[in-house]
């Protein structure tokens, strides 16, 4: 079984092995450099990427949890902290515990935002820039702890043979509403002194899955400007509803990894072929309407984990190496910055290059192939990877994430609050352990 790198000979010899390419840079002085976008300076080229803990309160507000969390996002120096899925509908969250922002509970988000500020500049001597990410979770919402999917089409690739209700089927003018608490999401983000916000599409939740609404009827399906209409109108909604220093962007799904037309991003000839056309001219459209930077990712962590993450162990054996969905993943970043050099993007899927992934990161950014790094399920397990990678040029081998996925398992246990088993186990195994079993 693949396992995460913990030596570079070792990812070298594996990317050599597996012809995958990926360049490699000693010099990793570049993720410490600052970077400028819309008029703010983000500190240093190290993201700490949307990773939800489904551990707040019933009515929507950052818990002990939640606050633990950021606090140690915040302590571990990197430049932006893309904070977690955040619901703009009640119905539109994924459990009962997802954050929720609202006019009620808007005091308590300010709060954490400042917190977080306050505690960076402390320990850091410098502010992150914090995004917040504005959600609707379609398929997988589960407002009340049992699912209530809220669907753009049915899909037989996930529902196979039990078809969701057509009645939760959404209708056109739902979408409409959506789009409206959307625009007001961001808006209340903005009063909780975000810096700005992530109108989410992406990982098949409702935005992303309409994006490949191919034979849906309506002004959300069919062609091309109907199944982006969600998101295209979301943004340029906020765009003009939020002040010009709020920063709007969105963490997008560029590529499904589903045969058409059940996907987006693929080639239309019946292959899982990467075809970045339709991503190219979204993302041209968003940045007609005043969008600079876009959080690029794929996959579904849902159904196709290998693809998004990607992971080294799981509940299914993947079709390829991970090194494979990495590459997948960065060179396909790489492509759509070449097709789109104003605008600023941010990576994902690095998590399996452990010890590697600073020097590729850093490689990467210093050609101009994307402008930050993003870390996901790093972050559980190694919340001050930044700082390790600011002032020792290196990520420590006994901290990394060794994508063992069980933090996705408590995940998908009902009432579970995710986070690392493996490095933060005082918190998490016992968690694991009453939850799943495990030892």
């Amino acid at each position: 079984m693949p396992r995460v790198y913990t030596s570079f000979d070792e990812f070298n010899s594996q990317n050599t092995e597996l012809q995958t390419n990926l360049p490699f840079s000693e010099d990793v002085s570049v993720l410490g450099t600052p970077f400028e976008i819309g008029g703010k300076i983000i500190p240093n080229r190290l993201v700490c990427q949307a990773m939800e803990g489904c551990d707040g309160t019933a009515d929507g507000r950052p818990d002990t949890l939640t606050k633990r969390r950021y606090d140690r996002f915040a302590k571990g120096g990197a430049g932006l902290i893309w904070f977690e899925a955040t619901a703009v509908m009640r119905e539109a969250r994924a459990n009962p515990r997802q954050l929720f922002i609202n006019e009620n509970n808007l005091d308590d988000f300010k709060r954490e935002v400042e917190s977080i500020k306050e505690t960076a500049l402390k320990v850091n001597g410098y502010e992150p820039m914090i995004v917040m990410q504005a959600t609707h979770s379609g398929r997988y919402s589960k407002p009340n702890g049992t699912p209530q999917p809220l669907i753009a089409y049915n899909n037989p690739i996930f529902e196979k043979d039990c078809p969701i209700s057509p009645d939760r089927i959404v209708t056109d003018e739902y979408l409409d509403r959506v789009g409206e608490a959307l625009v007001k999401g961001a808006m209340l983000a903005e009063k909780a002194g975000f810096d700005g916000v992530d109108i989410k599409c992406c990982h098949r939740y409702l935005n992303s899955e309409l994006l490949s609404a191919f034979d849906r009827d309506g002004r959300y399906g069919g062609s091309l400007e109907n199944r982006t209409r969600l998101l295209r109108e979301s943004v340029l909604g906020a765009v003009q509803s939020c002040s010009k220093d709020f920063l709007v962007s969105s963490r997008l799904n560029v590529y499904d990894g589903f045969k058409h037309p059940y996907g987006f991003g693929v080639k239309k000839d019946g292959s899982l072929e990467l075809d970045l056309s339709e991503p190219d001219w979204l993302i041209k459209e968003l940045y007609k309407y005043g969008v600079r930077l876009l959080n690029i990712t794929m996959g579904n962590p849902y159904f196709n984990p290998h693809v998004n993450r990607p992971y080294a162990q799981g509940g299914y054996e993947a079709p390829e190496h991970p090194l494979t969905g990495v590459a997948r993943v960065l060179n396909g970043t790489a492509e759509l910055k070449e097709k789109n050099p104003q605008m600023a993007i941010i990576c994902s899927a690095v998590s399996f290059l452990g010890t590697a992934a600073p020097n590729v990161v850093a490689a990467f950014i210093k050609e101009n192939k994307f402008d930050l790094a993003g870390f996901g399920r790093t972050v559980f397990a190694y919340p001050d990877f930044a700082k390790d990678v600011l002032t020792k040029g290196s990520m420590d081998k006994n901290k990394i994430c060794i994508c063992c996925s069980k933090c996705t398992e408590i995940m998908r246990k009902p009432g579970g609050t995710p986070g690392c088993v493996i490095r933060d186990k005082e918190v998490y195994l016992p968690i694991y352990k009453e939850l799943c079993g495990g030892k």
